[in-house]
């Protein structure tokens, strides 16, 4: 598990950005069984969530005309129980972090894994989730 002064920062750029925290197996459960759409991050220590998940989906949910009704994240290798959770509910994709996943009535619509996210810029993360957001929303 990752230090709580390394995390901190980390999870606060999606929260106070509106994303709320799931810290447990029966936040997940709640948050996905909403009605409507819900973006779901699994966010990360490592470089590409610093550098390409966490700002891309900021910019998403700042510049998509349609946007999410619910925004929640998890943090991997800290919210243990909590991402694992998320991960039962993303199957059968493996587990990946970061990832961000969309969920409508409960059902996952859209996934973009870290394979999807490595190496490229936020704002390809951010026209991805809005496209997705256009779809779903």
């Amino acid at each position: 598990m990752y230090p709580a002064e390394i995390v901190m920062p980390m999870k606060a750029e999606l929260t106070e950005n509106g994303f709320d925290e799931l810290l447990t197996p029966n936040e997940v459960d709640t948050a996905l069984a909403k009605e409507g759409t819900t973006l779901v991050v699994v966010n990360s220590v490592c470089g590409c969530a610093a550098g390409a998940a966490r700002p891309g989906v900021v910019m998403a949910v700042n510049n998509s005309p349609k946007r999410p009704d619910h925004l929640t994240t998890a943090f991997a290798g800290f919210d243990t129980e909590a991402v694992q959770k998320v991960r039962e509910h993303l199957l059968p994709y493996p587990p990946s972090s970061p990832a961000i996943a969309l969920f409508k009535d409960g059902q996952l619509v859209h996934i973009v894994e870290r394979h999807q996210i490595e190496g490229r810029p936020a704002h390809i993360i951010a026209n991805n989730l809005i496209a997705a957001f256009d779809q779903h929303c």
